[in-house]
């Protein structure tokens, strides 16, 4: 099972990254798979989730109309757009699987992140 995360980079404050997550080892549309995030010296938190089979999707408030959560089943990939970048947003990203309860998100599994540095 690997969940592989890429497309981090340096970015200025407003602009927009897209981050990919290749999904391989199981029945991708199975599974909720998502993005969370950790910067230094921060608790890991989740971002986004979105459930394969049916595209519904959850978002922290804090990305709410900024990130959008998307996937492409015939490639078992996930995207994270990320738009409006903040310097607060600077953290790497994992790509993981994942499930929402009590109004966050629980994330599991996660493979090697990618690093997004957002410069104000």
């Amino acid at each position: 099972v690997q969940l592989q995360a890429s497309g981090g980079g340096l970015v200025q404050a407003g602009g927009s990254l897209r981050l990919s997550c290749a999904a391989s080892g199981f029945t991708f549309d199975e599974y909720q798979i998502g993005w969370s995030r950790q910067a230094p010296g921060k608790e890991r938190e989740g971002v986004a989730c979105i459930k394969i089979n049916d595209g519904s999707t959850y978002y922290r408030d804090f990305v709410k109309g900024r990130f959008l959560i998307s996937s492409d089943n015939a490639k078992n990939t996930v995207y994270l757009q990320m738009n409006s970048l903040k310097p607060e947003d600077s953290a790497v990203y994992y790509c993981t699987f994942c499930t929402v309860s009590t109004g966050t998100i629980h994330s599991r599994s996660w493979g090697q992140g990618t690093q997004v540095t957002v410069s104000s």
